[in-house]
């Protein structure tokens, strides 16, 4: 049995690893580029590429001897997307609750290797995975990316949830909750302390980050979107041990109180931000915290969730919680708030990252400003400066598309052709 399972592992990971290409240096033509930051558009580029990285960016004379020309001047030429909000590593949202307890650790990485493909084939070449109900499981899923067993973005992780007993980031409803698998429970702390064991066995265990739940959630049993969960005591405990290690924390939350509560205990970011009022945002912008607001997938969730028969308790907290953060969007649009691209993919199916551009732009982004929002802003988000820009020194993550997304952003939906560290993903 145990060379069956091998087999079958290494046939999976077959039809999804990409034949490896030694790396060369490029001199790839722009049609027009948009390189992330700035907030203009050029044209008569060209972009010298060496192994993985971006070497130059100027207008186009001669080709560096030795380098392979790449013709992109029909397109539009910008860097790879950054989606902040993902959960690769996961089987994704159904009607069954026992879903990710049914699914062995193997079989939701395996899972998780098709998600990669995809989300990286759509453009997204990097993304941030805010959690997996199976521990630890993101965690292998980005060691196997990052050696080239299988394709995909640059992940980040968070390794597990931190949240409290019973809280948003359990699996409720399914069995009494000390009955869950112990790998599904790697982040339950009930006090600072406990919350701060569990952050430092997270970081320990290879993650790139902590997610801590602030509220309650949409999509667990028996929590609400509006109630504070983790207190700020708990969440100074978490912020204290990740920023100590250079790591940042990021916190579910919905209400405004819990919203709050995390940005007095000193979070990076804020997922959601759904309820948030007036004077969050206004600290929010005052202590320079990131948002990261998913206002596309509310639409999904009333959709799909309604014909394949969700619980009835998800369907009605999306019904209380879509428009208000579209709503609050809006406004931190408006108030300048630091906010990065987010989509809570997995909610809805990888690969679809791109269709919340729409959304951003409706609700008060300009198509730049919506561009940045998933390249260079969400690069700053994440504290990374070697990715989400076309410049001298970070990866060439670049992706290409013949219509122009500043006159109708929906054309990122779909790409014509990406490249991540200088090689062609297609």
């Amino acid at each position: 049995m145990r060379y069956l399972q091998r087999a079958v592992l290494i046939a999976a990971t077959a039809l999804v690893a990409a034949p490896a290409a030694s790396a060369e240096t490029l001199y790839i033509t722009a049609g027009r580029l948009i390189d992330g930051i700035a907030g203009d558009v050029r044209t008569g580029h060209c972009i010298t590429v060496e192994g993985d990285r971006i070497k130059a960016v100027g207008p186009c004379g001669e080709a560096p001897g030795g380098a392979k020309r790449l013709d992109w001047s029909g397109f539009t030429i910008l860097p790879g997307l950054i989606d902040l909000h993902t959960h690769l590593a996961d089987l994704g949202q159904s009607a069954d609750l026992s879903a990710p307890m049914k699914a062995s650790p193997a079989e939701t990485v395996l899972v998780g290797a098709r998600n990669a493909r995809v989300t990286v084939d759509a453009g997204f070449t990097s993304v941030r995975d805010v959690g997996a109900y199976r521990g630890l499981t993101d965690v292998t899923l980005r060691n196997a990316i990052e050696r080239g067993d299988v394709p995909g973005p640059r992940m980040w992780v968070a390794g597990a949830y931190l949240t409290i007993p019973k809280g948003g980031g359990e699996l409720n409803g399914v069995v009494p909750n000390d009955q869950l698998p112990p790998d599904m429970r790697l982040g339950v702390a009930a006090t600072p302390a406990e919350a701060a064991t569990k952050t430092t066995y997270l970081l320990d265990q290879g993650a790139d980050f902590i997610k801590a739940i602030a509220t309650g959630a949409v999509l667990a049993i028996g929590t609400e979107p509006g109630a504070p969960e983790l207190t700020v005591e708990q969440m100074r405990a978490i912020v204290k041990v990740a920023h100590g290690r250079g790591k940042k924390v990021t916190a579910h939350a919905h209400g405004a109180i819990g919203i709050r509560n995390a940005i007095e205990a000193g979070v990076d970011s804020i997922e959601h931000a759904s309820l948030a009022d007036e004077a969050t945002l206004q600290l929010a912008k005052q202590r320079g915290t990131w948002l990261a607001m998913d206002i596309y997938n509310g639409s999904y969730i009333d959709d799909i969730g309604t014909k394949e028969g969700w619980p009835e308790e998800y369907l009605r907290k999306n019904r209380e919680t879509t428009e208000a953060q579209r709503a609050a969007f809006r406004r931190a649009v408006e108030l300048g708030v630091n906010i990065g691209y987010a989509t809570d993919a997995g909610v809805y199916p990888h690969g679809l990252n791109a269709r919340q551009f729409r959304n951003m732009v409706k609700y008060g982004m300009t198509p730049m400003q919506a561009i940045q929002s998933a390249t260079g802003r969400a690069a700053i988000e994440m504290g990374r400066d070697d990715i989400g820009a076309i410049v001298p020194g970070r990866y060439a993550d670049m992706i290409a598309v013949k219509a122009d997304p500043l006159t109708d952003i929906a054309t990122l939906e779909k790409i014509d052709h990406v490249m991540k560290g200088g090689m062609l993903v297609r």
